[in-house]
């Protein structure tokens, strides 16, 4: 069973994560669960009900859009998803505060830790 602590923190920066490797590039769910898992060192290791969730919200926010591609030969048409305009600036914007809250965080931490 999975630490519950690392599970409440993985739960927080899912979306941040998704939302950044669409930005990198356009990518179809398995795809982008492959490159979390890989990316993260094995460390996010998304089921399907936990990916398109996500997906979904980013979505209905508007900070991504989908559209189907056809497979190659008689593979089964994927639903790509490609971020907006308006999701590469929330990707930059939510990157700063990212930076600005792990940075504050660890600075809490270590001055904890040696005081």
């Amino acid at each position: 069973m999975e630490d519950k602590f690392l599970q409440q923190l993985k739960k927080g920066v899912l979306e941040l994560l998704v939302l950044r490797l669409i930005c990198d590039s356009p990518s179809y769910g398995y795809e982008l669960q492959k490159r979390l898992k890989e990316e993260s060192g094995g460390l996010f290791q998304l089921k399907e009900g936990t990916l398109y969730p996500i997906l979904y919200r980013l979505e209905d926010d508007g900070l991504i859009e989908s559209g189907w591609q056809q497979g190659k030969g008689r593979a089964a048409p994927k639903k790509i998803y490609s971020a907006t305009q308006k999701g590469r600036a929330e990707n930059l914007r939510r990157h700063a505060l990212w930076q600005t809250f792990s940075e504050t965080v660890s600075q809490f931490l270590e001055e904890k830790n040696h005081g």
